[in-house]
C-alpha cells in the first residue's frame, strides 16, 4: 500500500480548496501520524522516543477533539466516525 501524502490526507478533511489548518485537517493529519507510529511501535517496542512522540500526538488530537466537541457538535460527531475515534 503506497504511503499517502499530506495533500492527499488533507483533501478528505478540507472545508474548502485552500484549507490547510482547520481543526478537521489537523485531526486528520494527527490520526494518520498516530497510525504510522502505532505500526512502528508494533515492530520496535523498545523505541522510547517514538512512544513519547505517539503520546504527545494522541494528547494533541484529544485536545482538538474536545475543543471541537464544545464548538461544533455535529462536525465532531461526523469527524469521529470518519477517523474511527470513540465518541
Amino acid at each position: 500500500m503506497p504511503k499517502k501524502t499530506t495533500t492527499e490526507e488533507q483533501a478528505s478533511f478540507k472545508r474548502h480548496d485552500k484549507d490547510t489548518g482547520s481543526i478537521e485537517v489537523q485531526i486528520g493529519l494527527l490520526t494518520d501520524e498516530i497510525t504510522t507510529l502505532q505500526g512502528h511501535l508494533a515492530a520496535n517496542k523498545y523505541d522510547a522516543d517514538a512512544k513519547r512522540s505517539l503520546l504527545k500526538k494522541v494528547a494533541r488530537r484529544r485536545a482538538l477533539l474536545k475543543y471541537l466537541k464544545t464548538k461544533k457538535l455535529s462536525t465532531y460527531n461526523a469527524l469521529s466516525k470518519q477517523v474511527n475515534v470513540k465518541v
